[in-house]
This record gives C-alpha cells, structure tokens and sequence, in this order.
C-alpha cells in the first residue's frame, strides 16, 4: 500500500496546513485517544525562522479540537534556553485558552531510560521525556530545515531530539546558552557574557543529573544517525506536519536564511513525509543516514516511488533547492560497518 502524504501550497500558513490536515483526515481515528501530544520546533527560543509559527500550531489545533475534546498538551525540551522563553517569546500561551491545551516543559518530566551508542561503540544510556514516550497520538509540526549534523532537520528528528532532556534548562533562573552555538541569537536579546556561558555548556555535557542528553547524541555525524534512528520506535511521530510556508537553507538549524515556500505537508507515515520533503528541498534521501536506518528498521516507507500525493500538485512544480549546509559533504560520511548488527539487534528487541 502506498504512503499518503498531503502536499498544499498557498499564501497562508494556517490555511496551508488545514488544508493539508483535511485531505489526510479521513486516515485519522482520534476517538480512542487519550492524549495527544504536539511537539513544535524550539531550537531555538529567540528566532522565530528556526522555530515553529504559533499560526502553524493554531491550524493543528484547529484540526484536532473539531471532532476531540480529551486532554492536549503542547510540549518541547528547548536544548539551551529555558523552554517557556520560547513559548512566551513565540505566542504560544495565547493558545491555551481558545484550544484547553497544556504548555509542557519536557526538560523538567519524568524519563524513560534508552540505549545509544558513543563514538566507540560503547552503549550509554539516555534520558526520554516521559510524556513523548506515553502519548498515545504524537504530532510533529516544524519547519524544514538543513541541518549541521544530519543535512536536513524534519519531523523525525525534531521529535527525538526535542524529547531527550536537558534538566539544567528546567531549573528556575537557568541561563541561556543558545548564543555560543547560534551566534544570530546574540544579535536578538541574548546579551550574557560568553565565557560563564561557556563553562555552562561544558558542564551541560558532563555526566550527572542534570547534563543535557541532546550534547550526548553528538557524538559525530556516523553515531548521531544512528542513534537517531535507533531512538526513532520509541517516539515516532504518529502524524508528521511540516510547515514550509518558511524553511531555512545555508547554515542550518538556526543560522541560515529564509527560503519562501510557501509550502505544507503532512502524513500519517512519518519517514515517507520526512524521505518526500528531503526530496522536495533538493537532497537524495538515501544519502540522509538517520532516514536510511529508519527505512531499514521498517518503521515506515523510503521509497518516493510508493508515495502518493493529495492535493494534486506534481512534486516538480513544488522541488525548491535548498542551499546545503556547509558541511554537507562531511556530514556525508556517516555509514557504519557496524550499523547493520545494531540495527538488526534493535529489530530483534522490539519484535520479541
């Protein structure tokens, strides 16, 4: 059976995604949820490029609340600002009266412990926000983006990288580190002196209790595509919405610079929508690691042959290239010999 996947496009954000949500909605069973939760994009807390839209969040909302009145919670671990910056910052507590929603720092939750892989192929162990793990209908809602680590960022990785934990972010008065890895932020309100920020960061990377588990996933660009994938079962997003009304080329998550789309896409199979909007910005999704590792796990379908569009545009009519990252060609190299044996023990645990 082939992959369904809505593809709009349009001079509203809002009206980009209810659309696309209402050509897929008849997939969409919401009557035996208990909870639904929506995860937007806060890499970061003070650029509003790099982060979901209110608007795209207000057209998900919309969507769920016509036929679902249980309990809905928008949640997000910012990984170097506290995380209601970014909600106050962004508009998303105008949201929590018209819709009954519930803003949820995932930094400061119960976790579900989860096995990754160092550098040396050594097992570790990182911490999952429990609420992600437990939801019974995850959304994903970001904007497409290149990425420094893994060429492009879309609803996949946005959803496990936002539910590992960095507990040193949910702690009252907790200092903002976002402008020693996006250096834009510093022109935008962030104006701490670097080098405290500095020592934060190296201690955020240190083990104990509050160290960040996003710092631990980078461990290179072979083992964090790995461990993305490897991660990927555990929360993968049951509806993938990416809002490319406005998506980011160049220097990737935060950095990089506005491409008008124009564009929206959603689907049920979230490795299918991630392999066609991969596809749509100009990348080869087989030279994306973590999409490749998530096609091989079976956790949804990578072949754009056994995709089908709703909404009747052509793919080429919607193809905008994306300018890479700069350092796309050594984020190329991420295969592992080792990767088919982690891979394979992974099938093994979760199909016994």
């Amino acid at each position: 059976m082939h992959a369904q996947i809505a593809i709009t496009q349009g001079e509203d954000r809002r009206d980009n995604i209810a659309r696309a949500l209402q050509l897929i909605g008849p997939q969409i069973d919401l009557a035996r949820c208990h909870h639904i939760l929506i995860k937007p994009n806060l890499v970061s807390t003070v650029r509003q490029l790099a982060a979901t839209h209110a608007d795209a969040l207000r057209a998900v909302l919309d969507f769920v609340r016509k036929d679902y009145d249980g309990d809905v919670s928008i949640a997000e671990g910012a990984a170097l600002a506290p995380t209601m910056q970014g909600y106050e910052r962004f508009g998303y507590y105008d949201l929590v009266k018209p819709y009954n929603v519930q803003l949820v720092d995932l930094n400061a939750c119960e976790t579900v412990n989860a096995r990754i892989y160092d550098r040396h192929l050594r097992p570790c162990t990182v911490r999952l926000a429990r609420p992600v793990v437990d939801s019974d209908f995850r959304i994903s809602v970001g904007p497409p983006k290149t990425h420094n680590d893994v060429i492009v960022t879309l609803s996949i990785k946005n959803m496990v990288l936002g539910t590992l934990v960095n507990p040193s972010m949910a702690r009252p008065n907790s200092r903002s580190t976002e402008s020693i890895i996006h250096p834009t932020s510093r022109l935008e309100g962030q104006q701490e002196r670097r080098v405290p920020q500095v020592m934060q960061l190296a201690r955020m990377a240190l083990p104990g209790k509050d160290h960040s588990d996003k710092m631990v996933m980078h461990q290179g660009y072979p083992l964090i595509n790995l461990n993305i994938a490897l991660l990927a079962p555990l929360v993968l997003p049951h509806l993938a919405v990416i809002d490319g009304f406005e998506g980011m080329e160049g220097s990737g998550p935060n950095n990089g610079d506005v491409v008008d789309w124009h564009t929206a896409l959603a689907g049920l199979d979230a490795v299918a929508v991630d392999h066609l909007a991969a596809y749509l910005m100009g990348f080869d999704p087989s030279q994306i690691g973590y999409l490749v590792y998530c096609r091989k796990l079976g956790l949804g379908t990578g072949d754009l042959t056994q995709m089908e569009t709703l909404g009747g545009l052509e793919t080429k009519s919607v193809r905008r290239v994306f300018r890479p990252h700069p350092a796309t060609q050594r984020q190329l190299v991420w295969r592992l010999p080792e990767a088919e044996r982690l891979l394979g023990s992974l099938k093994t645990t979760t199909s016994s």
